[in-house]
C-alpha cells in the first residue's frame, strides 16, 4: 500500500489547486506579455540552470508544444552530464557567466525571456533577467517567493531575481524545496519545484497558444511524430515555421 508516495501526490495536487487560484493573475499578465511579443512579430526565449533547464525541456520541440519556443543552453548548466557536481554547483553562482550567455543570444528588444529559478538567489539567472531588462525584453520569472525571501541573493548587488521581472509566477516551494519527512532520516525529501514548474510552464504556454489562435496566428505547434497521419501534418508545419524562420532559432522538426 502506498504511504509516503501517496503523500507527495496529495501534496502536489494541493499546491497546484492552490497555486492555480492565487497565481491566475500573474499567469495571465505572462500569457498576455508573451502573446503580445509573437503577435508583434519578437521572439520569445527561456532559460534555466540545471533542473530549471528541465521544466524548460518540456516545453521545447515537444509534442503538442510551440515551436517558437526558444531555449537557451549554457555549457555545463544546461544538463547534468558534467562531473563533478561541485563544477556546475559552482558555475551557476559565477558572475560574469549569465551576462555572457545572454549576450550571444540573437535576443533583441521587445523579445520576451522566460527565467527559471526556484531559489532565485544564483547569479546566472539573475544576470540573464538583469540584462535582459537592460536590452528592452519583458522578463517574465518563474520561481519560490518563500525560498528567494528566506536568505540572502549570492549575487554582489543583493538583488534577486524576481526583482529584474515584469510579472513572477510563484511556484511556492518552500525554503529547501523537499517536502516530505520520515522518521530516522535528518533530512526532508522529494521536492515540489520541477513537478510544479513544468505544470505552470505548461498553463503558462496553453493560454498562450489558446490566444494566439483566436487572433488568428496560426501558432506552428508540434504533433507527436509517432502518431499516424504525422507525415501529412509535417508538411504544413515546415511550412509554418519557415515563415516564422526571423525567430526561430534551431531547426524546428522532429
Amino acid at each position: 500500500m502506498l504511504s509516503k508516495g501517496k503523500e507527495y501526490i496529495t501534496a502536489i495536487t494541493s499546491m497546484l489547486d492552490r497555486i492555480i487560484e492565487e497565481q491566475a493573475e500573474s499567469i495571465d499578465k505572462a500569457a498576455d506579455i508573451i502573446t503580445s511579443g509573437l503577435l508583434n512579430d519578437h521572439a520569445l526565449f527561456a532559460y534555466g540552470n540545471i533542473h530549471s533547464a528541465f521544466t524548460i525541456g518540456d516545453l521545447y520541440i515537444r509534442a503538442g508544444g510551440l515551436a517558437l519556443l526558444n531555449q537557451i543552453t549554457a555549457p555545463v548548466l544546461s544538463s547534468l552530464e558534467y562531473d563533478p557536481a561541485a563544477l556546475w554547483v559552482g558555475m551557476e553562482r559565477l558572475e560574469g557567466y549569465g551576462k555572457l550567455v545572454f549576450d550571444t543570444t540573437p535576443a533583441k528588444e521587445g523579445d520576451v525571456l522566460i527565467v527559471v529559478s526556484t531559489s532565485g538567489r544564483n547569479a546566472v539567472p539573475i544576470e540573464m533577467a538583469e540584462n535582459a531588462k537592460a536590452k528592452g525584453l519583458k522578463v517574465v520569472v518563474l520561481t519560490s517567493m518563500p525560498y528567494t525571501l528566506y536568505q540572502p541573493s549570492r549575487y554582489s548587488s543583493g538583488k534577486r531575481l524576481y526583482e529584474f521581472a515584469d510579472v513572477v509566477i510563484d511556484n511556492c516551494a518552500i525554503p529547501g524545496d523537499a517536502i516530505l519527512k520520515t522518521d530516522g532520516l535528518e533530512v526532508p525529501f522529494c521536492p515540489t519545484s520541477g513537478v510544479i514548474d513544468t505544470a505552470l510552464l505548461q498553463t503558462v504556454m496553453a493560454e498562450v497558444i489558446e490566444r494566439l489562435v483566436k487572433a488568428g496566428a496560426n501558432p506552428p505547434v508540434y504533433i507527436a511524430g509517432n502518431l499516424d497521419g504525422y507525415g501529412e501534418y509535417r508538411a504544413k508545419f515546415e511550412e509554418n515555421c519557415n515563415h516564422n524562420k526571423y525567430r526561430i532559432f534551431y531547426i524546428p522538426l522532429i
